[in-house]
């Protein structure tokens, strides 16, 4: 890379010969660029975003600024330009942006089809083609002259740029904007940031990672294998680790796509000691509290949506709570940010076409200017190290800078210049006098009031006459000005035009008229007021922003809700203990926990709920889910052991809600079954509103997805690559893991310089009995099998999961001492469930099997103790057994019955209070409480119903508004999340 890095420095400057004073010219005789000072007077000068200069003076020379204060000394042979009061800014800084790098192009088709390919496509380098840390933004850059100026043009002088492909996506360069200058003069740092994203290189097919999960444990290996590669333990040189390991001392950036990915990013970084500067969403204001414990400085686009057309009433159901609140609040999301205190800048980024719109209306809803201005100024110079060079125009920066008819945050400013190193750029006369202000204007014999507003270059005229307004309109350029008047009589087509030439003081002014009738006459105009330098005190026209819930969508939390102590009296309680199903008693909690269990309690301070005629519960517990997850497959290996579902946990997915509404308290998220050896599990508390790792179980068991079947040989879409292809392939896929672990710990203790392998730690856990395996499986042949190689390598499978034929092998499923975790009465839905009955679960726990009933749908899960119930129907299970199915049971499963699953003193308060028999068809949670916290309530349920509809309400007539004032719109999208499933890829 080294070698690649000299060579296209040199090209650099061998184009840029004529601006290096040591090589020889042989070439005709030329005017030798201008070297003398350059000052600037009469100009209102933000040295940075905290020092203003009014009626200020700057000078520069050789494009750096030599001298700026309120009087200078003006050296000898300057060039001195009158501003005339024009405002000065730095001009901006763009962290993020692929400027002058063209994106690399897919070869098309999924990477999935035909025949995939799972091994890297280069020598030489990383074993997965995603991780190019040694691709160079110096080697693809190409300056673009239209893209600069569309760029200065909103008040940038330079950008980071870098090519944005794959994971790990090597380094940027720091380029200035100056479009007469050479390479050698714009790029400021040819390795300036190395950049990261969660998204797969176009360059490459390979498959993994296929998820999001696969990514971030991609991401942890490479660091894994940089630090080993570092030390000289491989064998084989890297090219990829080696830059990899050059660019850890750079800035390291990381673009994401939403609010969840920029969590994760942090997630990944904190594991491996690295401080993300992250690349946001815009949606940062959902989860304030979650951004600021990041400590990261973020890169936020202004790409705020468009609201929908909700004209159509059919249509404007289908956009959701969420979606509609996010295109109310997101413009407040920079104040928000600021508010908080988090460190942002500003990027262009997927919004360069409305930057400047949006950055106003982020001023108008609240930002402050100051903080605006630090944030495209001097916060990214400090981030990549220039912060006494750029974002700053004291002595010694370059001198890059705006001039603007005034406030920048102004919509009716015009920015005149940007000069960028020192060369000028001009976008507008900068010498076009403003126009604004009131006028009486004479002519004709009539006399008119006249208003001109706007921005000086496209200013607005409104004219009167009396109390009537007649039709105008100007059109001014090079300072001369032209009007056109409608007659004041509307019903004559008639016109006066009016052109005069502008001098430098506009208070009167007087030209040329032909009126109607085509008589040559004069007029004249004198400014009776001059514009008003207070902005409109009327209030901004934009929406009333709505508060931010939590979640923030349908049914969120005003604030989140906290622990209550609660004494439930006169419910018939099934404790799922010795006690069984107790008559009017009463349950207190306190402190998050059950604190007594008996009859006539009281507690002082605690909220009494009446539950005489109603049922008190523990929560129920679905051992098999696949609800709140961003991604539920890794499938780019036949093992994904590497992979954690706790790092694509989705608390926003409304199933959470449901599901308490359900009474599910607690749920294994597993990994689907797309191969054998499957993703490591996350178990969850259905805390509505909280973030991601707030749902995990603190210090939970545990556990991983093993899988059998045909999704794992790929009989259900079309590859024929990948081993497996059989079920025979399955079993040896199993023993190859397990041998190549126990030699992989051999080697740990022998004491030797060993790899460390995420991966191969994951399966040494389960051979050490310290992660326990849940294994999708249907058929009896190859639950044997499992059991079997299982046995042979001294650990037990812990739960068969969906275990369809376990009524076939369920002695042998006690006697190995593995559960299971089936469906209540599902069969025939594909071929290997053929022999699926709904006596399955009673005959496995007639045979001492711990069974529970799972959902492994989000739409089931809700309704699981109508699926408890099908086993007092079919196998005439008792109601008590039958209840111990969805609660008790699948705590045993998951090993966390030590804390949930029956009503017991010192348990987690994880409880529902139903208003009928909870096997009941009839049966509705009243409230559903995690650890004392009420996450749940029917009659709050009640009242946010009521509360949804009045705010989709009022965002429709919002949007509905917008579109009237001309605002685009976009059509109204159904953002309803996909139900994921095992096979789900």
């Amino acid at each position: 890379m080294k070698i690649k890095l000299l060579i296209c420095l040199l090209l650099i400057a061998v184009t840029g010969l004529q601006a290096q004073e040591y090589f020889p010219k042989n070439d005709a005789v030329k005017a030798q660029e201008n070297t003398n000072f350059t000052v600037l007077k009469n100009a209102n000068i933000y040295v940075d975003p905290s020092n203003y200069i009014e009626k200020g003076m700057l000078a520069m020379r050789n494009g750096k600024i030599t001298a700026v204060g309120k009087n200078i000394k003006i050296p000898a042979n300057a060039v001195v330009i009158d501003l005339k009061g024009k405002t000065v800014y730095p001009s901006f800084i763009d962290l993020y942006t692929s400027f002058g790098i063209e994106k690399p192009k897919s070869n098309g088709g999924s990477p999935f089809s035909g025949n995939p390919q799972y091994d890297a496509g280069r020598e030489g380098y990383y074993w997965n083609d995603h991780i190019r840390p040694e691709t160079s933004a110096v080697e693809n850059f190409k300056y673009n002259k239209e893209d600069a100026e569309k760029l200065r043009k909103l008040g940038f002088g330079v950008v980071n740029t870098h090519t944005p492909d794959g994971i790990v996506r090597g380094t940027g360069m720091l380029v200035a904007l100056n479009s007469e200058g050479t390479e050698g003069d714009r790029i400021l740092d040819e390795e300036s940031a190395q950049y990261f994203s969660f998204e797969k290189s176009a360059k490459s097919r390979q498959v993994y990672p296929s998820s999001k999960m696969g990514a971030m444990a991609l991401l942890r290996q490479t660091y894994l294998d940089a630090d080993w590669y570092a030390k000289g333990n491989a064998d084989n040189k890297d090219l990829a680790l080696e830059a990899f390991n050059e660019n850890k001392n750079l800035l390291q950036i990381f673009k994401t796509d939403d609010l969840l990915d920029e969590l994760r990013a942090d997630k990944v970084g904190d594991e491996v000691g690295v401080q993300y500067v992250i690349v946001g969403s815009g949606k940062e204001f959902e989860r304030l509290d979650a951004i600021k414990a990041t400590n990261g400085t973020f890169i936020v686009p202004l790409n705020f949506p468009e609201p929908f057309d909700m004209e159509d009433p059919y249509m404007a159901n289908y956009a959701t709570l969420g979606d509609m609140k996010e295109w109310n609040q997101a413009p407040a999301n920079l104040k928000m940010l600021s508010e908080k205190k988090v460190p942002f800048t500003i990027t262009t980024h997927d919004a360069e076409k409305n930057f400047r719109e949006n950055l106003l209306k982020a001023v108008a809803y609240g930002l402050d200017k100051k903080d605006a201005l630090a944030a495209l100024t001097t916060v990214p110079a400090k981030l990549i190290g220039q912060e006494n060079e750029l974002g700053t125009l004291k002595e010694g920066a370059w001198a890059n800078f705006i001039v603007t008819s005034g406030d920048y945050f102004d919509k009716e400013t015009t920015i005149y210049e940007n000069w960028v190193q020192g060369q000028r750029g001009v976008f507008e006369n900068i010498d076009l006098v403003n126009l604004n202000g009131t006028y009486e204007l004479k002519v004709g014999g009539n006399t008119y009031e006249m208003k001109i507003s706007g921005e000086p270059t496209k200013p607005k005229a409104e004219v009167r006459t009396n109390s009537s307004k007649i039709g105008s309109k100007i059109n001014y350029k090079n300072n001369w000005v032209n009007i056109l008047l409608s007659a004041p009589d509307t019903t004559k087509a008639e016109y006066t035009r009016l052109s005069a030439r502008i001098a430098d003081n506009p208070k009167n002014f007087s030209g040329k008229a032909i009126l109607g009738d085509g008589t040559e006459t004069t007029f004249s105009a004198r400014q009776t007021a001059e514009a008003s330098d207070k902005k409109d005190q009327k209030k901004n026209d934009y929406p009333e922003v709505l508060p931010v819930t939590f979640p923030n969508m349908a049914y969120g939390f005003k604030e989140l809700p906290k622990q209550q102590n609660i004494l439930f009296k006169n419910a018939t309680v099934w404790t799922n203990e010795e006690q069984g199903i107790m008559e009017n008693t009463d349950v207190l909690v306190r402190n998050g926990r059950i604190a007594e269990v008996g009859r006539n309690l009281s507690a002082r301070g605690a909220t009494v709920i009446d539950a005489t005629g109603k049922h008190l519960t523990t929560g129920i517990i679905d051992e098999h889910s696949h609800l709140a997850a961003s991604a539920v497959n890794e499938m780019g290996h036949n093992s994904s052991a590497e992979v954690q579902m706790e790092d694509v946990v989705d608390p926003d997915d409304i199933g959470i809600y449901r599901n308490l509404a359900g009474g599910v308290t607690t749920m294994q998220l597993l990994h689907g079954s797309a191969n054998p050896i499957g993703g490591q599990s996350a178990i969850l508390k259905m805390k509505w509103g909280a973030t991601p790792q707030e749902m995990v179980i603190d210090n939970s068991p545990k556990f991983i997805k093993f899988a059998l079947g045909e999704n794992v040989k790929q009989a259900n879409w079309d590859s024929n690559s990948r081993f497996p292809q059989t079920r025979m392939g399955v079993e040896q896929v199993f023993v190859d893991y397990f041998t190549r672990a126990r030699e992989y710990e051999e080697l740990k203790k022998s004491g030797k310089p060993y790899r460390k392998d995420i991966e191969m730690e994951t399966i040494l856990e389960i051979l050490n009995g310290e992660r326990k395996v849940t294994a999708h499986s249907y058929v009896q042949s190859e639950i044997n099998m499992l059991m079997k190689v299982a046995e042979e390598f001294g650990f037990n499978i812990n739960t068969f999961t969906h275990i369809l034929e376990g009524y076939k092998v369920a002695d042998k499923m006690a006697e190995h001492g593995a559960g299971g975790s089936t469906f209540s009465d599902w069969w025939a839905y594909k071929y290997e469930v053929k022999d699926a009955i709904p006596q399955n679960a009673a005959i496995m726990h007639n045979a001492g099997v711990t069974v529970a009933i799972n959902s492994d749908d989000a739409e089931m899960s809700r309704r699981l103790n109508q699926e408890a119930a099908k086993s007092v129907k079919y196998g005439d299970i008792s109601e008590e057994e039958a209840w111990k199915f969805v609660t008790l049971n699948p705590a045993k499963l998951l090993q966390i019955d030590d804390r949930v699953g029956s009503i017991k003193e010192g348990k987690d308060a994880d409880l529902v209070l139903w208003n009928a028999h909870p096997l009941s068809v009839y049966a509705k949670p009243e409230k559903t409480l995690i650890e004392g916290v009420v996450y749940f309530d029917i009659e709050r349920d009640e009242q946010l119903r009521e509360e949804v509809e009045r705010q989709k309400n009022l965002l429709t007539t919002q949007m509905l508004k917008a579109k009237n004032n001309g605002l685009k719109t976009q059509p109204v999208k159904d953002s309803k999340k996909e139900e994921m499933h095992c096979d789900t890829l």
